[in-house]
């Protein structure tokens, strides 16, 4: 049973200082038996519970042996070796308990840290692919400003173009009003000097009238 003991403190042992230092592959191998292990709870369970028992059993053989040398004064050399025995296999069972129980919460807490460190990895992955995406959008938007001025350039350009064909068209509005203006003028004046010819060659014909009339 010590021997027995032994080995299983020493394999506890072992699958600790695994769990604890990573050597190698080493660490992942007894993860993956732990969950194996796990899976089986109802054994694991059983035998905690034969252990507690066989402690609890030991604890009270060492407190019987120990009442029974207090009546008598003094234990038989059986008893010691009894007595002996039993608390070493107690302290054993309780040590082999107390390394179970450790190595149970430290599997606990290494799988938990690899599901956080995967998803840390998972959330620095989306975050490196939002900040390209962020400088990609930045670099847009820089393009889409320069794109902005560039066209408030050429519009400015434009209005100030229009502008200008806006005064040279008013300009030439204002030349024709003044040379409708002038020709109307000219048109007046030639209706003027028409009716005055008309009137001259009517005062000819009067006085051509009046020399033939003397003539005669």
């Amino acid at each position: 049973m010590i021997q027995l003991l032994f080995m299983v403190l020493c394999l506890e042992g072992m699958v600790a200082f695994l769990l604890m230092v990573k050597i190698g592959p080493l660490r992942e191998l007894v993860m993956k038996c732990l969950d194996q292990v796990k899976m089986r709870k109802g054994t694991v369970l059983t035998i905690a519970g034969t252990i507690s028992a066989i402690l609890f059993s030991n604890f009270i053989s060492i407190i019987k042996i120990q009442n029974k040398g207090a009546k008598i004064g003094t234990m038989t050399p059986m008893d010691q070796v009894l007595w002996r025995t039993n608390l070493l296999e107690a302290t054993l069972m309780g040590f082999s308990l107390f390394l179970g129980f450790l190595i149970d919460r430290m599997h606990h807490y290494l799988r938990k840290l690899i599901v956080l460190r995967s998803s840390a990895g998972c959330s620095k992955k989306e975050f490196e692919r939002l900040e390209k995406e962020k400088l990609q959008l930045n670099e847009k938007a820089d393009k889409a400003a320069e794109e902005v001025k560039s066209s408030q350039k050429e519009i400015a350009s434009l209005t100030e173009a229009l502008k200008k064909v806006k005064l040279e068209s008013d300009e030439k509005d204002k030349r024709v009003e003044t040379a409708e203006a002038h020709v109307a003028a000219l048109q007046k004046q030639a209706a003027d000097l028409l009716l005055e010819y008309d009137r001259l060659l009517e005062d000819n014909q009067n006085l051509q009238n009046q020399g033939h009339g003397y003539r005669s």
